[in-house]
């Protein structure tokens, strides 16, 4: 096996032209929020052999989306090429890895190359699976249809909200953890707001389908949006999924979970998200949680380490943790797993704990939005103990718009934040 691989000198990320083999002390599957985040801390905290395996050219601030569907954000302001947030001296494999061994250490990739490693952090994220509602993939990105799950279609959920005049909005969140859990509410009320602006909301008939019994997990919350819903007449369907999209017919079913009644709605504009599980390799490896009908990872939701595989740890949206998934949950879970790593590469037990914490930040006008934050068990955890965050605030929409991708670009991918 080829010794292992030395950081690059320069201030540029290394790009790997390796041969077959290669041997890295800590290889990091997956280059977004999550891997980034730890790879960053771990150069920071004197790491010298550290690879990311990560194919594409392109990063993205998925939390903009929602404003990019809003029209309050531009696309261009949630991208980076994937090679300006590579940390320094790190190697960066542009690769997909396709299975893991935990046995030999092993992981194998899409071209048939084998990386070992001494550490293995999993943080490839989730797939989005459009074809997990009949009919979904064929209806999406056309015939009233868009979802900013996708940032090729954020901008086209723009088109149509600021388009409509009159008819039938249905927005819809599917069964499962899905990532951002409030980004389905929150384009509803962001639409909502510019109707009523525009003196149409009225003209307008709006359906929020939820799969939930509450409107949030965190009651406080909850009851904020129950009146937020309230205020602009959305009509909220609780413990409901959409099951079947006609694109052709513009029509959707919606089952009611609780009482198994179906109704066809016909809509004019539908935002649509996917029901969202771990990539097929992950769910069919020795990795995946066999509690998780999605394929997540088993993880311990303390220490992040895989019970089963002690030189394993995951993070981030693919990690069957009881928590939202968030770009603000990885933030507290990125020096959690940095430590114990590094506690485990010295045969010390991990002395790190994540409590649960993640954040959602909840847009519900224009300029408005609430700042939920919580942890394992649903207890409110606020980051600014001298604002009320449980009430609508201007200043945490700012925060949203400005504040946090500035704290994401330059502080978390750079590992200091």
């Amino acid at each position: 096996m080829a010794p292992a691989s030395s950081p690059s000198p320069s201030n540029s990320p290394s790009r790997s032209h390796s041969p077959a083999q290669s041997h890295h002390q800590v290889v990091i599957i997956g280059g977004g929020t999550a891997g980034i985040t730890v790879a960053a801390r771990l150069r920071r905290a004197g790491a010298r052999d550290v690879a990311v395996l990560e194919p594409s050219e392109t990063h993205w601030y998925q939390p903009l989306w929602t404003l990019v569907g809003g029209g309050q954000a531009p696309l261009r302001a949630s991208l980076r090429t994937q090679a300006e947030v590579m940390p320094p001296g790190v190697r960066w494999l542009r690769e997909s890895a396709v299975s893991v061994d935990p046995a030999s250490r092993t992981v194998a990739t899409a071209s048939g190359r084998t990386v070992s490693y001494s550490r293995l952090v999993v943080a490839p994220g989730l797939q989005l699976d459009w074809d997990g509602v009949p009919g979904l993939a064929q209806a999406v990105g056309h015939g009233g249809v868009s979802s900013n799950y996708r940032p090729d279609l954020a901008p086209l959920t723009w088109d149509l909200i600021r388009g409509m005049k009159r008819g039938t909005a249905l927005f819809t969140m599917p069964a499962g953890p899905v990532k951002c859990g409030g980004a389905p509410q929150k384009i509803a009320y962001l639409a909502a707001d510019h109707w009523r602006k525009r003196g149409v909301l009225g003209s307008i008939r709006t359906i929020l389908v939820l799969p939930e019994p509450t409107m949030f997990k965190v009651p406080v919350f909850a009851r904020v949006l129950e009146e937020t819903a309230r205020r602009y007449g959305i009509e909220v369907r609780l413990q409901s999924e959409m099951t079947q999209v006609d694109g052709t017919a513009r029509q959707a079913v919606i089952t009611d979970h609780a009482t198994g009644v179906k109704e066809t709605v016909d809509y004019d504009l539908l935002h649509a998200v996917p029901p969202q599980r771990a990539p097929q390799w992950i769910a069919d490896g020795p990795l995946a949680d066999p509690a998780s009908p999605f394929g997540y990872v088993k993880a311990d939701p303390a220490i992040l380490r895989h019970p089963d595989f002690p030189e394993i740890f995951s993070l981030g949206d693919v990690a069957n943790l009881p928590t939202s998934k968030t770009g603000a949950a990885v933030r507290k879970q990125a020096p959690v797993v940095v430590r114990n790593l590094r506690d485990s590469l010295r045969d010390r037990p991990a002395s790190a704990r994540y409590d649960g914490y993640t954040s959602c930040p909840l847009v519900t006008a224009r300029h408005k939005m609430l700042l939920a934050e919580f942890d394992y068990d649903l207890r409110p955890t606020p980051s600014f103990p001298f604002i009320d965050t449980t009430k609508e605030r201007t200043d945490m929409w700012f925060l949203k718009r400005y504040g946090l991708p500035q704290l994401y670009f330059k502080g978390m991918l750079k590992g200091i934040a």
